[in-house]
């Protein structure tokens, strides 16, 4: 079957810049090579929702597409800015269609949001490169998006911000000890929402090389001591890259492509 997916980026443009200087592809981009690479003969869509054109022709052809994902990004929510707004405008509006949604870190705070739940400043602190020893629970062993996932794992990650409090009716699926909702579904009016506060788009070369574009940033704000702590992180994700697995780290795209078939 061939999938029609509609991808959703999650940064403006100049943080783009940042994402294709480091990571070698957009956010929009590296997901649509991961699709591709899993379901061939997909027909994959990007969009930007700082762009009215391009947001207002994708609700008008919305009933042509399988699923959405909502990319990560380097926006923070609270700083709810006029592009934020546009973000968590467009989500709102394509609730109001029978929608299987992949909401993927950025994309999980702005579907949260826009569904009625709470976004802030991580309160046990950041994920920078990496999660570790995230834990699917029961309800996520029954979920489909964790089919065949390690029930624990190390994973890609990068967020400073996370979802404090869920929408109505949303069930949690997965936590670690920084970020209670790591995974978690729920619906909202006539779509579905498998959201992930962690990248299974990304591997963790692309994450090294994020970090260090944010040392001095990091550094500044007390992520980390000093540099030597920095690198020692960094040193971490590198010995942790030697066993990453594509397939365990991809279930949840692989799975969600699966469910909108």
């Amino acid at each position: 079957m061939s999938l029609n997916v509609l991808i959703v980026e999650g940064n403006n443009p100049k943080d783009t810049e940042v994402f294709i200087k480091a990571a070698k592809a957009s956010c929009s981009e590296n997901l649509k090579n991961i699709v591709l690479k899993l379901e061939p003969s997909s027909s994959v869509t990007i969009i930007n929702p700082i762009n009215d054109n391009e947001t207002n022709k994708a609700l008008e052809n919305m009933n042509l597409y399988n699923g959405i994902i909502f990319t990560g990004g380097a926006m923070r929510l609270n700083d709810m800015t006029d592009e934020i707004k546009k973000h968590i405008n467009f989500a709102s509006n394509c609730f109001k269609h029978n929608n299987k949604i992949l909401a993927i870190c950025w994309g999980l705070q702005v579907c949260s949001t826009a569904a009625g739940g709470k976004v802030a400043p991580g309160k046990n602190g950041a994920h920078i490169g990496i999660a570790t020893e995230v834990e699917i629970n029961e309800n996520g062993k029954k979920n489909p998006i964790y089919k065949n996932k390690k029930l624990k794992f190390n994973t890609p990650a990068f967020n400073f911000d996370e979802v404090c409090e869920l929408p109505e009716g949303a069930t949690l699926l997965s936590s670690d000890k920084v970020n209670n909702i790591m995974g978690t579904y729920f619906k909202s009016e006539n779509s579905e929402v498998w959201g992930l506060q962690y990248h299974p788009d990304y591997e963790y070369w692309q994450m090294i090389n994020l970090s260090n574009e944010r040392m001095e940033k990091m550094i500044a704000k007390e992520y980390f001591k000093n540099e030597e702590a920095f690198k020692k992180h960094i040193d971490f994700i590198k010995s942790e890259e030697k066993s990453l697995d594509f397939e365990n780290k991809t279930h949840e795209i692989k799975n969600w492509l699966d469910i909108i078939k």
